[in-house]
């Protein structure tokens, strides 16, 4: 029922309201520097649910023209847990050189419900304002490394800002949006 009613919402409410990244589901995938997640169309908003288990992770964006860059770090806020553990999250250029840093340890996080998914999570730090873009970037090659102190725990990677849910992605949220509810909440513990 409650994916029916996703489903309904998404195609009766206009893009400019639902408020909304593409949800991606992204554990199952390493995201090692010589084998990056790649991020297409970086200025689409995505909210890509990933796992550190050992190891930074990596995501590659490549574009042949300049665009606005947004990236953030939130984790789900679980009921009776603090923040626990914290992500930090850097900017670099085709060299793997830092070009900025959003540091989740010098970082107030800070609750936030997310009106349309309905769930609450910790919002961490970001190249950005208030989920915007405040950097516009040259065409090129760049990555994005999210790591913690111990390299383990639950994370969402915000990316981009322009809303679009075309059809493939709907179809792709009513499979995965029960996948990630259980795995980020359901069955997740403050150790997560």
């Amino acid at each position: 029922m409650k994916l029916m009613r996703l489903l309904f919402l998404l195609v009766i409410t206009p893009i400019s309201q639902v408020g909304a990244h593409q949800p991606v589901l992204a554990i199952s995938d390493s995201h090692t520097k010589n084998s990056p997640y790649v991020v297409e169309k970086p200025e689409i908003s995505k909210a890509i649910y990933s796992r550190l288990v050992g190891q930074p992770h990596y995501y590659k964006i490549f574009s042949n023209v300049s665009f606005d860059f947004y990236a953030g770090i939130t984790k789900p806020k679980l009921d009776d847990c603090t923040v626990g553990k914290i992500f930090s999250l850097e900017l670099l250029d085709d060299a793997f050189n830092k070009l900025a840093i959003a540091d989740g340890s010098t970082h107030n996080w800070q609750p936030w419900f997310e009106e349309f998914g309905r769930k609450w999570y910790w919002v961490g730090p970001e190249i950005g304002n208030n989920f915007r873009p405040t950097t516009q970037l040259e065409a090129g090659t760049y990555y994005i490394r999210v790591y913690n102190s111990t390299n383990i725990g639950n994370y969402v990677l915000a990316i981009g800002h322009i809303e679009s849910f075309p059809i493939g992605v709907i179809t792709r949220m009513v499979r995965d949006l029960p996948k990630i509810n259980r795995i980020f909440w359901t069955q997740a513990d403050c150790r997560s």
